[in-house]
């Protein structure tokens, strides 16, 4: 397996795309929902960050995170919201898929994928184009047809407080791209 190295900075603003084990639909379940609401809740509080969109979906979730001054540990942050999320759901009935013998000598369980994807953001342009990318990530699934149709997503909490004009998704470059022109 290759030795993978992320770019670690203090406190720097990612973008990261985390998705379930084999792409389960895990997130239909309002059990699971509410497990995976309830481990981010337990995490901010032990080590605070700033999450300043997110989108969750069926199989993965996006999301944009600002780390504290001094701190780049968003690895241990995603570790401990996974293992949390776990013994939630799986503590309120919720079941794993079956892992292969590797996976369950390193003690992995079938509910993540055990890597995740993580960009850093260098400046504003690049954090409100993933804004509008996490955002727009329903529509582009097929799941709706405008962004705010989708109920588990930051893009509310963004129009609510002014953060987004009403037709941003006409100026965005990043709808033509999920439109496929």
């Amino acid at each position: 397996m290759p030795n993978y190295v992320r770019w670690r900075e203090d406190g720097a603003t990612y973008f990261f795309t985390v998705v379930t084990y084999r792409r389960r639909r895990l997130f239909e379940d309002p059990t699971a929902r509410q497990a995976l609401r309830r481990a981010f809740v337990e995490v901010r509080r032990q080590w605070p960050f700033d999450m300043f969109a997110c989108a969750l979906l069926p199989d993965h979730l996006h999301c944009i995170w600002t780390l504290p001054d001094g701190d780049d540990s968003f690895p241990m942050r995603w570790a401990n919201i996974k293992r949390r999320f776990t013994q939630s759901y799986l503590s309120r009935g919720g079941v794993d898929l079956p892992v292969s013998e590797n996976r369950t000598r390193h003690n992995e369980r079938g509910m993540w994928q055990p890597r995740y994807w993580e960009r850093r953001i260098r400046n504003e342009d690049e954090m409100y184009a993933y804004r509008d990318y996490i955002h727009l990530n329903p529509v582009k699934h097929s799941y709706v047809r405008e962004p705010t149709d989708w109920p588990w997503s930051s893009v509310h909490r963004h129009l609510r407080l002014g953060w987004l004009d009403r037709d941003w998704t006409a100026w965005t470059p990043i709808a033509a791209d999920v439109a496929g022109e």
